[in-house]
């Protein structure tokens, strides 16, 4: 095909691609423990009903232990052609708090040309990127494919890596493409070639065997929320940049957000200043950051005047590419014994991790989708880099050196995934699933 035959199947089928869209958003596919597992299968199913209407003649699903199934498909290579694996998720975070939301978070609703729903961008928008791009060739694929369509990535991707370390050859490839980032505005296309890696844990304080009044005690009893709060606050100086020793700031090449532009993505209030130091690519995409992510501790509205016994926490690190997730957790962990306070004890439980990645210098399929998206968008993308982690790329990039990883998407800067109002703008995913179609074609070429 063409680059114009490409470029015209893609627009006649977007409407259907945005229809299948809908009806992927409209599955509340949280694989989230407590919420129910029924709509999770069903994302499933109708995952394995779009691989299998986008042409590919082998799709299953395969079941991942402890975890929910990965839908798999396949097409054979043409002879000397190279080949490809596409992956998405089609799981997604919890809605949260429904007061926040301006259309209801599973009824996809299209306003002013984007649709809006919890998974519209993160990462249903990967899914349908792979199933409209391939549905153009309609079933004559210029490279070999391989699909994987994961089931619970926003809660425990690392299942889906050691399914990979246990099934290598399934998911071999020579390019593997991650549809699960995006641009940092929409028309402004990117390549992300950098992710954080990340760790969590929560901490535990106590300081009494139960709590005591506080008009009896207070002022000699040793308080455990005030112990962990100092703890906490320790972990950064004034200026917000990390006081834990080994966790050193590191640089980007790439050009990273304006202020002006972070400030406005990030919602940041007039008069309130950014914190650290060095630029915002550094601290955003190669440097080490500490976030509290959540409090056990008695609420507001049920306050009652105690000195508490116990209190708890949980905190997340993000690592860069060139940290090692261990050693941070390490110089974290120790650093908060060091300063805890009037000896109290200190455990961690319930560690997580997961290890960032950074891209090599690129190679034929690097060439490729950068002629694609150039093509697609008018422009040629930029390097950025993503705070964020995805725990089956350092795994892939481990376990075939020798493969070329591509990290794009429909997402953006203002898409609000994990938030509120989820959103994606439609011309923006037919833009990027116009640059992966005619990558494939592309990249099937000789002379690729």
């Amino acid at each position: 095909m063409t680059p114009e035959e490409i470029e015209k199947a893609v627009e006649a089928g977007m409407p259907q691609a945005v229809e299948d869209l809908k009806r992927l958003v409209a599955i509340p596919s949280v694989a989230f423990p407590g919420h129910p597992e029924v709509p999770v299968h069903e994302a499933a199913a109708l995952t394995e009903e779009l691989l299998r209407a986008a042409g590919l003649p082998h799709v299953e699903r395969v079941p991942v232990e402890g975890s929910f199934p990965a839908v798999y498909g396949e097409a054979p290579a043409p002879p000397g052609a190279p080949t490809v694996l596409l992956y998405a998720h089609y799981d997604v975070q919890p809605a949260g708090d429904l007061a926040l939301w301006r259309t209801a978070p599973f009824e996809p609703t299209q306003i002013d040309g984007a649709l809006y729903g919890r998974g519209a961008a993160d990462d249903k928008s990967g899914l349908i990127t792979h199933v409209a791009a391939l549905r153009a060739f309609q079933g004559r694929f210029p490279v070999g494919v391989k699909v994987i369509i994961e089931g619970q990535e926003e809660y425990a991707g690392e299942r889906l890596e050691a399914f990979v370390e246990a099934n290598p050859e399934l998911v071999r490839a020579d390019a593997i493409v991650v549809a699960d980032s995006g641009n940092p505005r929409v028309g402004d296309p990117a390549l992300t070639t950098s992710l954080r890696g990340m760790a969590a844990f929560t901490i535990e304080v106590r300081s009494l065997g139960e709590s005591l009044h506080s008009g009896s005690f207070g002022g000699a009893a040793p308080d455990a929320l005030a112990a962990l709060m100092r703890m906490l606050t320790a972990l950064h100086d004034d200026n917000g940049d990390l006081r834990v020793p080994g966790l050193n700031r590191g640089t980007f090449s790439g050009e990273g957000p304006s202020e002006e532009e972070f400030r406005a993505t990030a919602g940041v209030l007039d008069g309130v200043s950014l914190v650290g130091s060095g630029s915002l690519a550094d601290r955003l995409w190669a440097s080490y950051a500490i976030t509290v992510t959540g409090l056990d501790v008695p609420s507001v509205s049920g306050a009652i005047n105690a000195v508490q016994a116990v209190a708890r926490a949980r905190v997340t690190i993000r690592i860069p590419p060139s940290g090692d997730t261990k050693t941070a957790l390490d110089d974290v962990t120790g650093f908060l014994k060091q300063v805890a306070p009037w000896g109290v004890h200190v455990s961690f439980d319930d560690f997580t991790t997961g290890t960032g990645f950074r891209a090599e210098a690129g190679g034929p399929a690097t060439a490729a989708i950068g002629r694609a998206m150039e093509r697609a968008f008018g422009r040629a993308p930029r390097e950025v880099g993503q705070g964020g982690s995805i725990p089956l790329v350092a795994t892939l990039a481990r376990r075939f050196p020798e493969a070329e990883i591509l990290l794009y998407g429909a997402e953006d800067n203002d898409a609000a995934i994990h938030a509120p109002n989820e959103r994606v703008v439609l011309d923006e995913l037919r833009r990027v699933i116009t640059a992966e179609a005619l990558f494939l074609a592309e990249y099937g070429q000789p002379s690729a």
